[in-house]
């Protein structure tokens, strides 16, 4: 019992975690915004070389 109740008030490994899970949570934030991102200058690359490409005709 008196295990246990050492094992409850340890609290050093819960601020680990509570990293690890903010750290996830900013990572998969910017994976979302940088895809979005990355889709936006694609459409806007594909634009200009598609009128580059007209009017070098």
């Amino acid at each position: 019992m008196r295990g246990l109740k050492l094992f409850w008030k340890n609290k050093t490994g819960s601020t680990a975690v509570e990293y690890g899970l903010l750290i996830s949570i900013i990572a998969l934030t910017m994976v979302a915004a940088l895809g979005n991102y990355y889709g936006a200058m694609n459409n806007m690359f594909g634009r200009i070389s598609t009128v580059l490409d007209k009017s070098a005709e």
